[in-house]
């Protein structure tokens, strides 16, 4: 009964279905976001617990806590610190958290989850893992913490950077 087109589509119309083929994408899949200085950087998809857009007075501050700690929010029942990336790379933006949502991508290795606040989500992307370059052109803060780069032909060369989310959680920069 469901199988029938005329529940679907009147009985006097044409009933036809264009078959499109799906293409293989190549590579991994990663989100894109970029920092307040305008620098682009990607996740892997695999490491990502949630992406998720957070109101500043949801951030409890924690007092005497790293400078590079917002605070802590509730993600499912889980506390989970939210960090300012920005700050953690020693770019040179700031981040604006007077606004009504902060992005936050809360990253996950080994039960261990962390909230990285950004500027702004990007796209999700399948990124060729063979295309990746070595790391050129990058603060010296960030360099531990980027597994390699892409390089971009859009308007003007720019470069995409692939950050390590193990490396970040395990960063000995916390303890600071």
């Amino acid at each position: 009964m469901a199988s029938n087109p005329e529940l679907f589509i009147g009985s006097d119309q044409d009933f036809s279905l264009e078959l499109q083929t799906l293409s293989n994408p190549e590579g991994e899949l990663h989100l894109r976001f970029f920092l307040p200085s305008g620098k682009e950087f990607a996740l892997p998809a695999t490491g990502i617990a949630e992406v998720l857009q957070q109101a500043p007075d949801e951030i409890a501050p924690i007092p005497n806590a790293s400078p590079l700690l917002l605070g802590t929010i509730n993600l499912r029942g889980k506390i989970v610190w939210v960090a300012d990336l920005c700050q953690f790379l020693g770019d040179s933006g700031s981040l604006n958290t007077d606004r009504p949502t902060i992005p936050v991508i809360a990253i996950e290795n080994q039960e261990q989850v962390l909230g990285l606040a950004i500027e702004k989500i990007g796209d999700m992307d399948w990124l060729d893992l063979d295309n990746l370059e070595a790391v050129s052109e990058l603060l010296d803060s960030m360099t531990p913490f980027v597994s390699g780069q892409w390089q971009w032909q859009r308007e003007e060369l720019e470069v995409l950077n692939l950050l390590d989310s193990s490396k970040i959680l395990r960063s000995a920069r916390w303890a600071a």
